[in-house]
């Protein structure tokens, strides 16, 4: 071992199996060694800080006490699961976190053993972690299941759907809640530590199954109310009455980052022999590192920064964000008109309606980690005369399919679904690209769908769904800065249904649908030095479709090329279905369809990504070529 090292235990733990060799007593300084690389790693790579430094404590005592990986650690959303991959094997790959070829931000099941179930969004650990439990007794397996999950995913109903099955089943399942933020119920020190020990020990375990025993020879009625009186009463000392209703032993409030609290607690609950547990551990986010601390968001989502101070090293902006655009365009509509009012599903800051909040707070409703109930409660403000945008990102909308479908698109309601991080959005990778909402809201009979080119396209559509009100309106847009255009004082409000030509030509028509704009013209650029013609069109709606253009661009074109940011299905697809209906492709028109590819790209640079994808302007360029039958002239540009 180096002497000089700076983390001589974690150098020591190169998996689980090592970190259960270590005495108790040296499981603190493992601790501070681990939240030290973790705020290290993050340093060099950027990613979510605040939520792994949070349960470093944590982490180190779940593996310490199950024998991971045979039993199952489920990790919530998986913004904290750093320190876990570090103790996990994967420290020597740290440092490739969420970069090209690297390590995943979140759990991912490919990745490693000890990630049993892959995340990304919110919510599901619960739901997987009972699958597993039921998987395991089904096949006479002696494993525990753990499922860590956060306060703030605790306001999806998905994890009391969970809690509830769970519940009814008896099923042996622990669920550790990190509640790093609303404390349900505060520790109150050492005399909180020893009911959350005595509460989960063997002796009350066994005294409380004694008296269930006998109670239950007890008639009915007394015994449902002496039994209840018994979880009532533990519940007023500790404590989660919710949880006991939902069928779980309530165990808590415990501190976790107090390793002698958490040890013995932890390890009583393990020996448990049946039944669902809750375990509250209150934590907080961001612990251990003063930056992290002070910070608003604790260190959530963090670029690359000095370790030191702290000072994040951000790039300086050529172009504001479509986001913070957005925001702007909706404060100036919603000044004129006292209907509009904005939602968000616990996103504020990343769709910028916290700025829309400080303008108008009394007009600003944060559901939190519920985007079904979100879009259902933008249906009822809708029905009732209000003009509601319910900003949620293109791949957190997915959740909310069936609301969009049963309670706003069947019912004509005029809901605004701004979309942000459309397409790639590099990072985060395929659990956050927001590829599939052209496909999945393009189906629906009823629904309007826009596209920016730019971000003052956005303004434009921003305008546009303030003063719709035939039905339900979407627009999308991408994650980070715009292309630099200057943006409009005042939104105009957009023809439903209407593109625009941007650039004309006579041999190749580039039909864009969205942000690959830019690309579009680029690949003119290089069509017209290859003696090459290109007609640029702007389409601006995915549907309606603006038939009168694609006629007019089948009309005098040879090639007709469709680009997009988004998957197969989409506006491509609505394209072709047209061309097919009437009968515009029989004269021999050579139709070619680019979209994002049939896979799930992993995380990279948004640049890369798309160049991966093949959606940039050489890709155009070769496209057209292709269809031309130029495919020689290729092979020279590229050599």
């Amino acid at each position: 071992m180096d002497k000089t090292s700076k983390t001589p235990l974690l150098d020591r733990v190169a998996s689980p199996a090592d970190l259960r060799r270590l005495g108790e007593h040296e499981l603190p300084q493992l601790a501070a060694e681990l939240r030290a690389e973790t705020i290290d790693a993050v340093s060099v790579t950027g990613g979510h800080l605040g939520a792994g430094l949070g349960v470093v404590e944590l982490t180190v005592a779940l593996h310490y006490l199950f024998e991971t990986p045979y039993d199952r650690l489920i990790w919530d959303v998986g913004h904290q699961a750093y320190p876990h991959k570090i103790l996990t094997g994967r420290r020597d790959r740290i440092r490739t976190l969420r970069q090209g070829n690297g390590l995943s931000g979140f759990t991912r099941r490919a990745e490693s053993a000890y990630d049993p179930f892959g995340a990304g969004h919110s919510s599901t650990s619960i739901s997987a972690g009972l699958g597993m439990a039921v998987a395991r007794d089904l096949e006479g397996r002696d494993n525990h299941v753990i499922a860590v999950i956060g306060d703030g995913a605790m306001s999806a109903g998905m994890a009391y759907e969970a809690m509830n099955n769970a519940g009814a089943m008896n099923s042996r399942l622990i669920v550790i809640l990190n509640d790093n933020d609303m404390s349900i119920a505060p520790p109150v020190g050492a005399m909180s530590a020893y009911l959350a020990r005595a509460s989960s020990g063997k002796v009350y375990q066994n005294v409380r199954r004694i008296s269930k025993q006998v109670l239950k020879r007890l008639p009915a009625p007394l015994f449902e109310k002496l039994a209840r009186a018994e979880e009532y009463g533990r519940g007023m000392v500790t404590g989660g009455t919710l949880f006991e209703e939902l069928g779980f032993y309530y165990v808590g409030p415990i501190d976790g980052h107090n390793m002698d609290h958490l040890i013995p607690v932890l390890e009583n609950v393990r020996d448990m022999e049946d039944g669902p547990v809750l375990v509250h551990v209150v934590t907080k986010k961001g612990k251990g590192y003063a930056p992290a601390e002070a910070a608003a968001d604790k260190g959530h989502g963090v670029v690359k920064f000095d370790v030191l101070s702290g000072k994040q090293h951000k790039a300086a902006s050529n172009a504001p964000a479509y986001q913070k655009v957005f925001a702007q365009a909706l404060i100036k509509e919603a000044e004129k008109d006292p209907k509009i009012v904005g939602i968000t599903a616990a996103m504020p800051s990343g769709t910028s309606l916290d700025m829309f909040a400080q303008a108008f707070p009394d007009r600003c409703y944060d559901v939190g980690i519920a985007e079904q109930h979100a879009v259902t409660f933008a249906g009822g403000l809708a029905a009732d005369g209000m003009k509601p945008f319910c900003a949620i990102y293109s791949t957190f909308l997915q959740r909310a399919y069936d609301s969009v479908v049963h309670d706003i698109d069947l019912q004509k309601l005029p809901v605004r679904f701004p979309m942000d991080r459309a397409g790639l959005v590099g990072a985060d990778g395929a659990t956050h690209a927001g590829s599939f909402d052209i496909a999945y809201l393009g189906c629906l009979p009823n629904m309007v769908i826009m596209a920016c080119s730019d971000e003052a396209e956005l303004v434009h559509m921003t305008a546009t769904a303030a003063a719709y009100d035939e039905g339900p309106i979407a627009y999308r847009y991408p994650r980070g800065e715009g292309v630099g255009v200057d943006l409009p004082q005042v939104g105009k409000v957009l023809e439903i249904g209407k593109g625009k030509i941007v650039r004309e030509g006579t041999n190749i028509a580039i039909l864009s649908l969205g942000t690959r704009l830019a690309e579009a013209m680029k690949a003119a650029d290089t069509l017209e030095t290859l003696g090459l013609s290109a007609t640029v069109a702007d389409a601006r709606f995915a549907k309606p479709l603006d038939h009168d253009l694609i006629r007019q661009l089948v009309r005098h074109h040879e090639v007709l090329i469709t680009i997009e940011e988004g998957s197969r299905g989409g506006f491509g697809a609505f394209v072709l279905h047209f061309l097919s209906d009437e009968g515009l492709t029989d004269s021999g028109l050579k139709v070619r369809t680019m979209t994002l590819p049939d896979i799930y790209q992993d995380h990279d640079s948004p640049a890369k990504m798309y160049d991966e994808a093949r959606l940039n302007a050489p890709h155009i360029v070769e496209t057209a070529m292709r269809a031309l039958g130029r495919s020689a002239e290729i092979i020279k540009l590229r050599g």
